[in-house]
């Protein structure tokens, strides 16, 4: 018996619907033949749709994604369209807030032969989660501003950290039982500093008090920008506030070798989204030259998601043959775009994963 399952679609701005196009043909692709099935819908959202209606994310649009299997977003906003206030159309922020998806995924792998400004050879495979609702975004959009002081409110709460430090530990033993991980998670925080901290790092030792079989560990999050450079391998999971997974992510995302290949997920306990951790690229829109790969390996993630919770292996083994399509394109290093140092062009590398894919 076949399963479908409803994916609300986000075309994004800029490069958005050329990298999100041939992904849902991949999904699709993939989807044929199998124990599972996709019906895609289109949502209007983004910097464009607001420029044309006043609207960033329509209340139908937000309708849609509450009630799909999954979602899947791609690159939002333009650096030229903003809200009065001068901040960045993200509707990818205002999903997170209204689904209460707390904890942002993202991997951070470098594969063999793939372009890095790290000089060492040895694997690097872990994933930084980043609690996505709260912290410093809190008041994101409705900060105080006054003629000579400007207050933004940082918020850490039980309710959504708990949750928080469940998953990371989840995920933590589930890449011990597949091998890919040693079986630890680092809470990273500035807990010598500010209380929410401290509060947020005693949270975290209540969890790993219950997960015997996992090492817990803390680190400030200064010391982990320095040591993601220096031995980056050391890490497995790593679990932190808001701003400081933003920023840490992008950093992640730098060792290997840019955004291009760096896809996200922010997970809920019903609802998730999907996307890659890039921006719109609006000076490349159109050329036919956007990286698609962070879109595709996005969707590898909603796949193993979604097996996750419905109990399909089918599934998983498709993220898993989709994940390795991607890396053994990019470990060969004959088709890539030019942010990876290549000339190839975004159909070049589609037609690439689906030729490893067979």
């Amino acid at each position: 018996m076949t399963s479908t399952f409803q994916i609300a679609v986000f075309q994004g701005d800029g490069i958005g619907p050329e990298i999100m196009a041939p992904s849902v043909d991949l999904l699709a692709g993939l989807a044929a033949g199998s124990d599972y099935g996709f019906e895609f819908q289109d949502y209007p959202a983004g910097a464009a749709h607001y420029a044309k209606t006043g609207e960033s994310l329509p209340a139908a649009s937000m309708d849609g994604a509450r009630a799909a299997d999954a979602i899947l977003l791609s690159a939002m906003g333009l650096p030229s369209i903003r809200y009065k206030d001068g901040t960045e159309i993200a509707p990818q922020i205002d999903l997170r807030k209204a689904l209460t998806l707390f904890a942002g995924v993202r991997p951070v792998t470098i594969r063999p032969g793939q372009p890095t400004p790290l000089a060492t050879d040895r694997p690097v495979d872990f994933v930084l989660i980043r609690e996505s609702t709260e912290g410093l975004f809190y008041t994101q959009g409705c900060g105080e501003v006054e003629a000579d002081e400007a207050r933004e409110t940082l918020r850490i709460t039980r309710e959504i950290s708990e949750p928080l430090f469940r998953f990371a530990f989840d995920m933590a033993e589930s890449r011990k039982a597949a091998g890919t991980g040693p079986g630890k998670v680092t809470c990273v925080d500035k807990a010598n500093v500010f209380r929410a901290f401290a509060f947020f790092r005693e949270m975290f030792d209540a969890e790993a008090a219950k997960r015997p079989g996992i090492e817990a560990d803390h680190a400030y999050v200064d010391a982990t920008a320095l040591w993601m450079v220096e031995r980056p391998w050391s890490f497995d999971v790593m679990v932190t506030e808001n701003m400081f997974g933003d920023i840490l992510s992008d950093l992640g995302a730098g060792l290997m070798g840019g955004l291009g290949l760096a896809p996200s997920a922010d997970i809920g306990a019903d609802h998730a989204v999907f996307q890659p951790c890039h921006g719109s690229a609006p000076d490349i829109a159109g050329q036919g030259v956007a990286n698609p790969m962070a879109m595709i390996l996005s969707g590898a993630m909603m796949l193993e998601w979604l097996a996750g919770r419905h109990d399909l292996p089918g599934m998983a083994a498709d993220a898993a043959r989709l994940r390795k399509a991607v890396d053994a394109v990019v470990s060969e290093g004959r088709v890539l775009t030019r942010d990876l140092g290549g000339t190839a062009g975004t159909a070049d590398v589609v037609k690439a994963v689906k030729g490893a894919l067979a």
